[in-house]
């Protein structure tokens, strides 16, 4: 018998639904909130809002390509949506952790739509789901591995030796990594979402140009706060003697930020493949879209002997498939939720 996921991400500021069939991603949808721009970061509010009005959309488009794939252009009928609906085995969604008020709309929402359609509810850890991004398509990575969860509210080294039996071997003190290119984007005044844009400059820069200092953290934790004083200090230093200096080594300052930001993540993800002895390894959650990472891990893993891989770009930043994905083995595992679960901003796996 085929399993069919329905699955709902709503853990920040994109509101995302998709479907999965037998563990193949059918449909992935995401709606992005520009509103949080002229803010210069997420407003809890305005996303909690922006869910509202989204999310029935979003999960009828993910229905609507899941059902009808060949002729998305002219859209699936309702009753081919409906036929869809009733062989839903299960509704999964983002628990935790992420910002309460969007995680009740996407967590009410799967709950009432679990209730009606007489299915099962399963709740998702949102890093645990990152993880599993790199199971979504081939090729995938062999069970143990290493895998380097990067976002802007997390940065872990997490041991995987199976799709539900993931450990937490190396962590932040403190910043996240994902925090720290967009703090260093806003020093350097760039506009909301900056970490991007870092990325972009940053391929026009000499990375060796600017040197800033790698925290000495023991063991495979990591440390950003520092490197972000760092910054902020090395920015009022030069532009006290030059008020133009951002302007005109935009690129050279943020090649060097994110070479030391790359550098760091990398040196603690050595020392875990040393520590553990294990070749298969990934990277996952927002900032694995960074090119500058992504370039300097492949080549890592060509260096070491490795096998490496890192999802596709719509699977980094946070997106429902992940969750679908997550959902699928948890359903496997008969792991489901009540419906009296609730959401938590904050949570470990």
């Amino acid at each position: 018998m085929s399993i069919t996921i329905l699955a709902i991400e709503s853990s920040c500021d994109e509101t995302a639904a998709a479907i999965c069939r037998d563990g193949v991603i059918l449909s992935n949808f995401i709606a992005n909130q520009s509103i949080h721009e002229s803010y210069g970061g997420v407003v809890p509010e305005l996303a909690s809002r922006a869910h509202m009005q989204n999310i029935v959309p979003v999960v009828h488009a993910a229905l609507q390509k899941a059902a009808s794939p060949s002729t998305i252009a002219q859209g699936a009928d309702e009753a081919s949506i409906h036929s869809l609906l009733q062989t839903v085995n299960a509704i999964a969604f983002t628990q935790a952790p992420g910002l309460i008020g969007s995680l009740l709309v996407g967590a009410q929402f799967a709950k009432s739509l679990a209730l009606a359609l007489n299915v099962p509810l399963i709740a998702v850890h949102h890093m645990q789901a990152h993880v599993l991004a790199n199971l979504i398509e081939d090729p995938k990575p062999d069970f143990p591995f290493l895998c380097l969860t990067v976002s802007g509210g997390h940065t872990q080294i997490v041991l995987c030796e199976s799709p539900l039996s993931l450990k937490v071997i190396g962590e932040t003190m403190d910043d996240a990594a994902g925090e720290a290119f967009d703090k260093s984007a806003k020093l350097l005044g760039l506009p909301y979402p900056g970490g991007p844009l870092i990325d972009k400059y940053a391929q026009q820069g000499n990375p060796n140009r600017f040197k800033f200092p790698e925290p000495q953290i023991p063991g495979l934790n990591f440390s950003f706060s520092g490197l972000k004083t760092a910054i902020l200090y090395f920015l009022q230093e030069n532009t006290a003697a030059n008020n133009r200096f951002i302007e005109e080594n935009l690129a050279d300052i943020c090649a060097s930020i994110q070479h030391r930001i790359v550098s760091i993540l990398l040196n603690k993800v050595k020392a875990a493949a040393r520590t553990t002895g294990i070749k298969h390894l990934c990277i996952a959650g927002g900032v694995s879209a960074n090119s500058g990472l992504r370039k300097a891990f492949t080549e890592l893993g060509q260096k070491n002997n490795w096998q490496t891989f890192i999802p596709a770009f719509q699977y980094c930043t946070d997106n429902a498939a992940m969750i679908a994905m997550t959902g699928y083995y948890k359903y496997l595992n008969g792991d489901f939720s009540e419906l009296s679960v609730s959401p938590t901003a904050r949570a470990e796996f």
